[in-house]
């Protein structure tokens, strides 16, 4: 069953900064195995980021999780807050009002 991850913190810096930062890991998060997608997250007023995922399940979910990338990012000092929500994909609905699983 796909999985929907949203990932939100709050970052201390600007939206070059967060660009600057985070370009580095855009490849290697798109290699990550089982993502179908990834639409990364900045709002400006807030100062708040992150990423909507697409995963093709529970395990692929939980490597990324789990893995080398997600450790480095928690560990990054201009990032604070951090909310990790996992989601089931509910098709038939989507499929609907087009969304992209």
């Amino acid at each position: 069953m796909k999985k929907i991850l949203q990932v939100n913190f709050t970052y201390d810096g600007t939206r070059d900064s967060v660009l600057k930062d985070f370009m580095p890991a855009a490849q290697p998060i798109a290699d990550q195995t089982g993502l179908d997608w990834k639409v990364w997250l900045w709002n400006d007023e807030t100062r708040e980021c992150g990423g909507i995922y697409l995963f093709a399940d529970q395990s692929s979910l939980a490597a990324y999780l789990d893995g080398p990338i997600v450790q480095q990012i928690k560990q990054h000092p201009p990032l604070s807050n951090l909310s990790v929500k996992i989601f089931d994909v509910l098709e038939e609905p989507t499929a609907i009002t087009r969304g992209p699983v």
